[in-house]
């Protein structure tokens, strides 16, 4: 049996390696799919203290989590595909449609 905090372990380094994508990276694509990674190690951590507790509490959080990041990717994807269409880019530096 895998002890808990190896996935917490694997949790943490997941989650880190999110953070480092969304801070470092100019890529809109890049950064959406950095915040899925965060959600996906929250999602690890959720799961393992569930199995661990024998509780299921985590593990119907976790549906619901996965949902929100399904919808949150198709939105974020449409908005990417209509700012590439106006202006032939996917960088966020040069993005700056929204700006009044």
């Amino acid at each position: 049996m895998v002890p808990l905090n190896w996935y917490l372990i694997l949790s943490a380094a997941v989650f880190m390696i999110g953070v480092f994508g969304f801070l470092t990276r100019r890529n809109i694509i890049i950064i959406f799919m950095s915040v899925e990674l965060m959600l996906n190690a929250v999602n690890i951590s959720l799961v393992a203290f569930s199995h661990y507790l024998q509780d299921m509490r985590g593990q119907i959080l976790v549906i619901f989590i996965i949902t929100v990041a399904a919808a949150e990717a198709a939105i974020g994807f449409a908005i990417i595909i209509a700012l590439f269409r106006n202006k032939d880019t996917v960088h966020v530096d040069e993005m700056d449609e929204m700006k009044g």
